[in-house]
């Protein structure tokens, strides 16, 4: 005997993890976006609103429904920042940031002088209190809740610029200015107003336009600093890209060096693992898809494709919550499509991720 239900129809807005669904729910377009029958959880009802969903048809049990007992698996964060490692992360991530907070304005709007090897001494201590690969993600996409400031993306991308150089085994020079490249790539942004700056909304034409001077803004800042002629360039150009689709100059591989095109990857993806007010953070798989889809030709190959693999490498055997609601562990890495894994679902069958379009990684759990 089937026990029934009735459905009732909920607000994206007013929908709680554990409640479940009672039939599909569809893009505009067509696209499946949740199957019928699963019980939603925090990253599915913020996928919901992502794609502006309005409401949801949700199980209603009445009195003749078997009561299920409900079995919750803890969030991977939520294990990471329940950790001593965690806690202990945050609180030297704090203390850096606001030597680098006070450093930075210090300099830019009092004129102090900008002790560069103190705040590099202050990162490499923060970066090999993390013992893998895995610990340094998993402490940065965790601290999101905490600070999202210039400051704090200056600082992940510092720290993901010198996992970069790490992977890419170049010496310990290069590793400390592709450091400081990283931690001062944004100083420009001091010149933008906050209110801009930290606007929720979408910016207007002149807005974006005056946004978009901090590059310059950066490198003036700099130029008349005695250091690395290479951190310069990576404030002034690290939202160029290969193709020349991006800014201040619309440069091309052949004007970018190393330093500026280790900047840009980091910086991407700092800011895709990061909320934003149209849509929830992106986990590493989503970014990974995204630099996929157009990688090669905005970003130097020996670059991309190391990160990439080094990133998908890092999270092989986790376990993950697809795009349908089900829960996997990835088996498998697909080394031409990185995004799309073999993963192994809860009833030991497989599922080929690079074969169905239609589904994708949603978190890591």
């Amino acid at each position: 005997m089937k026990w029934g239900f009735f459905m009732k129809k909920v607000t994206v807005n007013k929908l709680e993890p554990g409640m479940v669904t009672a039939e599909q729910i569809l893009t505009k377009n067509g696209q499946m976006i949740v199957d019928k029958g699963v019980t939603l959880t925090r990253p599915l009802i913020m996928r919901l609103s992502f794609y502006c969903v309005l409401e949801v048809g949700i199980e209603d049990p009445d009195e003749h429904k078997e009561p299920e007992t409900p079995h919750f698996i803890p969030a991977y964060s939520q294990k990471v920042k329940a950790s001593k490692e965690f806690q202990t992360f945050q609180f030297d991530h704090s203390f850096v940031l606001n030597s680098l907070k006070s450093s930075m304005e210090g300099y830019v709007f009092h004129n102090h002088p900008l002790d560069t090897d103190d705040l590099l001494d202050q990162t490499v201590k923060l970066f090999n209190s993390c013992q893998t690969s895995l610990e340094l993600f998993d402490m940065l996409h965790n601290m999101r809740a905490y600070d999202d400031s210039t400051y704090a993306h200056s600082l992940n991308v510092s720290l993901i610029c010198r996992r970069i150089g790490k992977w890419l085994k170049v010496d310990a020079n290069t590793l400390d200015t592709l450091t400081l490249c990283g931690l001062l790539h944004d100083i420009g942004k001091l010149k933008i107003p906050d209110d801009i700056l930290n606007k929720p909304d979408k910016y207007t034409d002149e807005e974006f336009d005056l946004v978009k001077k901090h590059t310059k803004f950066g490198y003036d800042l700099l130029k008349p600093l005695s250091i690395d002629p290479h951190i310069k360039k990576a404030a002034l150009l690290h939202h160029e890209r290969c193709d020349g689709s991006g800014y201040p100059l619309k440069a091309t591989q052949k004007d970018l060096d190393d330093y500026t095109m280790v900047v840009t990857i980091a910086d991407v993806y700092d800011a895709m693992t990061a909320a934003r007010s149209y849509r929830a953070p992106l986990c590493p798989f989503q970014v990974i898809e995204c630099f996929e889809q157009e990688g090669l030709q905005k970003y130097k190959p020996k670059f991309i494709l190391t990160f990439l693999q080094h990133i998908a490498s890092t999270y092989q055997n986790n376990r993950v919550l697809l795009s349908n609601g089900q829960s996997a562990n990835i088996v498998m890495l697909n080394q031409q499509h990185l995004a799309r894994p073999i993963v192994q679902l809860n009833d030991n069958s497989c599922i080929d991720l690079s074969t169905r379009l239609d589904l994708h990684i949603q978190s890591i759990l």
